[in-house]
């Protein structure tokens, strides 16, 4: 592993940044980033896997990551095959689907952190689609701790109402139309993010049903997963924001109805409780903005503290959906 430079505030750069390569199992390199605590890189109060939204370089969790890390956690991030430095060319031809991202690369970033450190409990962050991913890896119910910022399943039925039609134009009509042109999904030059691998944009955009599994041909592809899900049983705090369009606290709700067996406390936040005008699906990622959304998560997944309590309450009161998720909890005070 080589030592890479980080630009951060002086309270963080004492943070130590390695940059690693990480195989899948069909042989596909990865690029990923350690993160590891200035006090004790050989030994963090836990292993940390960040697993990033549909799309999004890792290195918009690097912040949150050196955060982390300031707080004991050794943290590796990672990008998806085809996703920023793990991407290698063209995506023209290139094969990558929900499988690949979810068993694959995120199996593969799960074990590279277990043998790193074996003595430390397993733990994880995602953010976005990245929650319904963290179930397809072989060593997920290994996995004590998760954190969902934002979670969703990709459903256009859960976006927001006020948003639902032009998302569900954007991603469930030009996206596949386009993507079918292309070979890929051109995302930077349509100025919606970044280039996405065709069966990967082809799997975001089919999601017109709650159902994950809506064609024989999607049985066949998801068997060998999807009973992998029912298997996870780590404790899961679960954050939505109100005004976010891609996931509003229902589409928190419904990704949690694919983990039966976990206890989670569903925590719902609202841009008054915040002091800010609106927060969106990419609040999560903003240093200045969720500094107590990054506390809360942090003391969540603290092994030295089971109840993951941090600090004062800031968000309203939740839904609670079929998977044990209990209601009326609070930012900083809710308990699984």
């Amino acid at each position: 592993m080589s030592a890479s430079t980080l630009e951060a505030p002086a309270d963080v750069r004492a943070v130590i940044g390695q940059d690693v390569r990480l195989v899948a199992a069909d042989g596909v390199e990865l690029a990923g980033t350690w993160f590891l605590p200035p006090s004790a890189p050989k030994n963090p109060v836990a292993a940390v896997v960040i697993v990033g939204g549909g799309g999004i370089p890792a290195r918009r969790y690097h912040r949150f990551a050196r955060f982390l890390a300031m707080k004991g956690f050794g943290v590796l991030t990672f990008d998806y095959r085809g996703i920023g430095k793990s991407r290698n060319g063209s995506l023209r031809g290139f094969v990558a689907g929900t499988e690949h991202w979810g068993f694959l690369d995120f199996g593969a970033a799960l074990a590279a952190a277990r043998a790193a450190f074996p003595a430390q409990s397993l733990q994880v962050v995602a953010h976005s689609i990245g929650g319904l991913l963290v179930g397809a890896a072989p060593d997920a119910p290994r996995l004590t701790r998760m954190v969902f910022f934002g979670p969703h399943t990709g459903y256009c039925g859960d976006y927001r109402l006020r948003w639902r039609w032009l998302l569900f134009g954007v991603w469930h009509v030009i996206m596949p139309a386009v993507t079918r042109i292309v070979g890929y999904f051109p995302g930077r030059a349509l100025r919606l993010g970044e280039d996405l691998p065709r069966q990967f944009a082809l799997d975001w955009s089919s999601r017109r049903q709650p159902s994950f599994v809506a064609k024989p041909a999607d049985r066949s592809r998801f068997a060998s997963i999807l009973g992998r899900y029912n298997r996870v049983r780590a404790e899961t705090l679960v954050l939505s924001v109100t005004d976010d369009a891609f996931a509003p606290p229902r589409a928190g709700k419904r990704l949690l109805e694919s983990y039966p067996s976990v206890t989670a406390t569903h925590e719902i936040i609202s841009p008054r409780t915040l002091g800010a005008r609106r927060l969106g699906h990419f609040i999560f990622l903003q240093r200045n903005n969720s500094a107590l959304i990054w506390e809360r998560a942090a003391a969540w997944l603290l092994p030295a503290s089971p109840s993951g309590r941090a600090g004062e309450p800031v968000a309203s009161r939740s839904g609670v959906p079929p998977s044990g998720t209990k209601g009326d909890a609070f930012v900083g005070s809710a308990t699984p």
